[in-house]
């Protein structure tokens, strides 16, 4: 198992996590039982997916950095942008 290996095991870990938190987020949800309280937790909730995406986006892509031209690594940056400019307006 090579370095690929851990880019791959921080991308499923950091997932794993996110879900870990959404799952408790929904539970929080549920328990607190007011709409208020809820959509305080969803707003949280909310900045975690950009976050959760750039880091494994940073973090696949340092893994294949190496065998990718710079190109190619310039259009997946801009990708990663366009979707954060596109869900955060």
């Amino acid at each position: 198992m090579g370095p690929e290996h851990l880019y791959l095991r921080g991308m499923v870990g950091i997932r794993l996590l996110s879900g870990c938190l959404e799952l408790t987020g929904a539970v929080l949800m549920w328990r607190l039982g007011r709409l208020d309280a809820a959509v305080r937790v969803n707003s949280v909730l909310g900045l975690v997916g950009p976050v959760v995406l750039t880091l494994t986006m940073l973090i696949g892509v340092a893994g294949l950095a190496t065998r990718l031209p710079v190109g190619k690594l310039l259009w997946i940056g801009a990708g990663v942008m366009l979707v954060l400019v596109g869900t955060t307006r």
